[in-house]
């Protein structure tokens, strides 16, 4: 096995009996078909339950919207490629030669993903308890408080409280459509309530980028839609239809 492979084993404290796994979830889609989304999309659910559980256990004296903005923090991009920043991922990743020249490496979102991407090989390899291990200790050096939670909203996190506030289904998010080319892409993203069937698009530079920009537009459109005639609606964040990080 490649040894800078061997090295993030180390590092991760998870010896992968299927390698291959880690290998894969290292691999970005302008290398080879055989790239790491769909183990990134597995991966995004094994955190945000292992983090939950991290979160009901450790600040146990906070309630659900207050631990809902604190795992809102904790997953999200800028958090997660600081993360494998400190694990050395970008050593380890298989890139095509364009997102090569233009530094893909560093880049947040690619970062962000491969993390993901290597909680869900993890998954895969060893089951959820050995995943959850991995996502402790990940975050065994970040402090845990209820601080946290005052930090600003992104998008999809207001939305959804939003939504559950009025008993309402929680969004569904669909990537509509994937621009350019493989190493500068654009991800066209829809997000659709399903009481009202509405539908509001964003883009951004990666899925999550999408999303938040598609929950962004969403949120204007539902403030608009429930503010009293002549009355000005609250204030929703500015959509950025060509977000750059979630």
């Amino acid at each position: 096995m490649n040894p800078e492979l061997v090295a993030l084993q180390k590092r991760l404290q998870h010896q992968f009996a299927n390698p291959r796994l880690l290998e894969r979830a290292l691999t970005h889609r302008s290398f080879t078909a055989d790239h790491n989304e769909r183990l990134e999309f597995l991966g995004d659910s094994v955190l945000s339950l292992a983090v939950s559980g991290l979160l009901f256990e450790k600040l146990n004296q906070l309630p659900e919207g207050d631990l809902s903005r604190v795992r809102a923090n904790l997953v999200k991009q800028d958090t997660l490629a600081q993360i494998a920043t400190g694990l050395g991922i970008s050593v380890g990743l298989r890139l095509g030669d364009g997102e090569k020249r233009s530094g893909g490496h560093k880049r947040p979102s690619i970062l962000a993903d491969a993390l993901e991407a290597v909680i869900g090989a993890v998954y895969l390899d060893a089951g959820f308890e050995a995943a959850a291990a991995v996502v402790h200790r990940l975050y065994s050096g970040i402090e845990l408080n209820a601080q946290m939670s005052a930090m600003g909203k992104d998008p999809k996190t207001e939305l959804q409280e939003w939504l559950q506030a009025r008993k309402m289904k929680l969004p569904v998010y669909r990537v509509v459509a994937t621009l350019g080319e493989a190493h500068q892409q654009t991800f066209d993203v829809e997000c659709t309530v399903t009481e009202t069937g509405h539908c509001e698009r964003g883009i951004g530079a990666s899925r999550r980028a999408g999303e938040q920009a598609a929950a962004a537009a969403m949120l204007q459109h539902l403030h608009a839609a429930t503010s009293p005639a002549g009355v000005p609606a609250p204030e929703a964040p500015v959509v950025n239809r060509a977000a750059q990080s979630s």
